[in-house]
């Protein structure tokens, strides 16, 4: 019999029918807690991936996440908040989810279980050697995240994953590992709570260390963000003011005549 995922293992927690509100709160707070940590004790693996990813980056090459259900949501979530965060465009990074974009909303039965469809799925983006896949599958054994990664090794493409589950058959099949162990889940086997969190984390710290590396991020600014809305118009003026030491009239000329915060920073100090 094959090694239970330690996702799957029972809750510590039962009649959980029976406990009031302010109880299962409690509980649930109490393992969230416990996150953060199971995510330090793997810095090194992430770390190890991130360098890697970037290297290929810096040389043209683009991310992909593939994962389905609550994994491939999140993977999708990240890849889409990289543009207007950073200013890159929409094809540098990719999620791609298991069923197609109807399963972002509503899930599509037995699709995670075509192994051959996640290198199919890539196909519509001509993927090359330069490029890096990202497998992300709680349990680590999800039949389409796994041959989507081994498909993608064996055709030159860095492959890494996030899993929550040690020795997992996704981890043995990726070249950089990433295998964050956070335990048996409040309710059992309901992996959008802690694993989806420590998914969440790790996925952040990809994505922004990444684009760090890649000159996204000045000062401690997000000089390259889309300016897509008047909140962000402001946050812009107020990097600017901070950034040049000027009045908010000088900040919204600037922001105005250059359209981004980098551009802008860059004609003022031409200017001077």
């Amino acid at each position: 019999m094959s090694k239970l995922p330690d996702t799957e293992k029972t809750s510590k927690y039962d009649h959980i029918e029976k406990m009031d509100t302010l109880e299962i709160l409690n509980h649930i707070n109490e393992e969230d807690q416990s996150v953060a940590h199971a995510v330090s004790a793997v810095l090194p693996a992430i770390k190890a991936l991130v360098d890697q990813i970037a290297m290929r980056m810096q040389q043209g090459g683009r991310l992909f996440y593939i994962g389905s259900g609550t994994s491939g949501r999140l993977g999708i979530v990240d890849a889409s908040e990289c543009p207007p965060t950073f200013g890159v465009p929409h094809d540098w990074v990719i999620g791609i989810i298991a069923g197609g974009d109807g399963a972002i909303r509503k899930a599509v039965e037995f699709a995670e279980d075509d192994q051959e469809q996640a290198w199919k799925d890539l196909q519509a983006y001509q993927p090359t050697s330069k490029d890096s896949v990202v497998g992300i599958a709680a349990s680590g054994t999800t039949p389409y995240v796994i041959g989507g990664v081994q498909k993608a090794h064996e055709n030159g493409l860095l492959t890494g994953c996030v899993a929550c589950s040690s020795g997992s058959p996704l981890g043995e099949a990726v070249e950089f590992p990433v295998e964050v162990v956070v335990g048996p889940e409040f309710i059992t086997g309901s992996t959008r709570m802690k694993a989806g969190t420590a998914q969440k984390m790790v996925l952040n710290m990809i994505s922004t260390a990444v684009m760090i590396q890649l000159g996204r991020v000045q000062g401690n600014k997000m000089v390259d963000m889309q300016l897509t809305n008047t909140k962000l118009e402001k946050r812009g003026v107020r990097m600017l003011m901070d950034e040049l030491d000027i009045s908010e009239k000088e900040a919204f000329a600037l922001l105005t005549k250059n359209g981004s915060v980098r551009g802008s920073i860059e004609a003022y100090k031409k200017s001077m």
